[in-house]
């Protein structure tokens, strides 16, 4: 078949309880009119993305609040996922095409999973099926009417490619609902009624999210070569030219000229199987940094040796005195919402998903470019009492509004919404 369960154990929902208890009781107040609801969630990937990870979360918890959640993801092939990485980079405003033989590879694959699909829905027999994203989103064509179905688009709609968009328009057209993260990221021709707006959350009981000593975390990443005395900004994302990973460099060259000793870390490791762009883009940024013994690159999960990739990614959001996340287009950046979570003050680029949770000045900052990044990281290093406020800014604006629980009950509203 080509769809694959991913298996996740179901998780307690009580230790929620104590960062916010008027949502905790509201989400589990819901979760009791779902008992035993079947949610069929779909996707690209199990592993190396966001999505991947919100789901991890969603799935465990949805499971252990009563509903009967199930995961697959698709198993295309190779050319299908080169192709649905250039619808996404489209769908975010790059310019460019499809081309018969790529909307044709598109069509035919999602073709192949229609075929499995009636097997799947038959086993799983869902009140609601939930496609994240735009690889599996030609599913809806294979859908019957009565199914309930939803179509999560996580990216950054906001000025997307209109041939792209127009492309996959017939598929997302079928759907009962559309969640998108911010109302601007609605398809003008989507009717709003069908629109749910729900931003994306981190879980701050999973590993990554817990706090680590600071001591501890600059002994990780001494392992490295990284001087644990020296000033570190640091940007964790994947390599994808969206993320901006050459002007990040550029930002760094720019303060270090009044910082000699900085250090840069940028971190993406490529183990997102829907994401063959990225080696490319990783050699690109090698080529860039020239060999720079105070840039640290990190692609290869092989490198970390026996440090396990979220402990590596909690050292180095512990241990940076700033965090970067320069991107073009970002549907959110749960990268920079852990980083706030742990209360270091991110400097973001002017995509509407760093906006949604960065005010400027409040409790991060917002650059358009190198220079103006730069001119900032020197301001901060500068300036440790401005990185402490903004830092603790930075936390209780998570705390009140990118926790799990939130998007729980946001979901429960929809599954009950749709079901009826």
């Amino acid at each position: 078949m080509l769809f694959k369960e991913v298996e996740i154990e179901k998780r307690g929902f009580a230790p929620y309880r104590r960062f916010n208890r008027s949502i905790f009781e509201k989400t589990k107040h819901l979760a009791r009119k779902l008992k035993k609801f079947r949610i069929l969630h779909i996707n690209a990937t199990s592993s190396g993305g966001g999505v991947a990870e919100l789901l991890k979360s969603q799935i465990a918890l949805e499971k252990g609040l009563g509903l009967d959640s199930r995961w697959f993801v698709i198993q295309g092939a190779p050319a299908f996922f080169e192709v649905t990485k250039k619808i996404h980079n489209l769908l975010q405003g790059k310019s460019g095409f499809l081309s018969a033989k790529e909307k044709e590879i598109f069509n035919s694959e999602s073709r192949n999973f229609g075929r499995d699909l009636p097997k799947l829905l038959k086993t799983v027999r869902p009140n609601v099926v939930l496609i994240h994203d735009p690889q599996p989103a030609g599913l809806a064509d294979f859908l019957s009417e009565n199914q309930p179905s939803i179509l999560r688009i996580h990216i950054d709609l906001s000025a997307p490619n209109a041939g792209a968009l127009e492309f996959i328009r017939p598929h997302v057209e079928k759907y009962s609902r559309v969640v998108i993260s911010r109302k601007d990221y609605r398809p003008p021709w989507f009717p709003l009624k069908k629109i749910k707006i729900i931003t994306p959350v981190i879980d701050p009981m999973i590993a990554k999210n817990k706090k680590t000593a600071a001591g501890q975390a600059k002994r990780i990443l001494v392992n490295f070569g990284i001087h644990p005395e020296r000033p570190l900004v640091s940007q964790i994302s994947r390599f994808d030219p969206w993320k901006d990973p050459l002007g990040v460099i550029g930002a760094f060259y720019h303060a270090k000229k009044e910082i000699p000793d900085l250090q840069l870390i940028l971190a993406g490791i490529i183990e997102a199987a829907d994401d063959p762009e990225a080696l490319e883009i990783f050699k690109r940024v090698e080529r860039y940094a020239k060999g720079d013994p105070s840039i640290f690159l990190f692609s290869n999960i092989n490198k970390l040796k026996d440090i396990s990739h979220v402990e590596f990614i909690n050292a180095v959001q512990t241990a940076s005195d700033i965090i970067l996340q320069k991107s073009i287009r970002e549907g959110f950046g749960l990268t920079v919402t852990e980083a706030m979570w742990k209360g270091k003050v991110v400097v973001g680029g002017m995509a509407s998903g760093i906006m949604m949770q960065i005010k400027n000045g409040k409790n991060g900052f917002l650059v358009s470019g190198p220079e103006e990044a730069g001119r900032r990281i020197i301001e901060l290093l500068k300036n440790k009492k401005l990185c402490s406020r903004i830092g603790r800014e930075a936390r209780k604006s998570v705390a009140k509004n990118f926790l799990v629980p939130k998007s729980l009950g946001e979901h429960f509203e929809l599954y009950l919404g749709v079901a009826k």
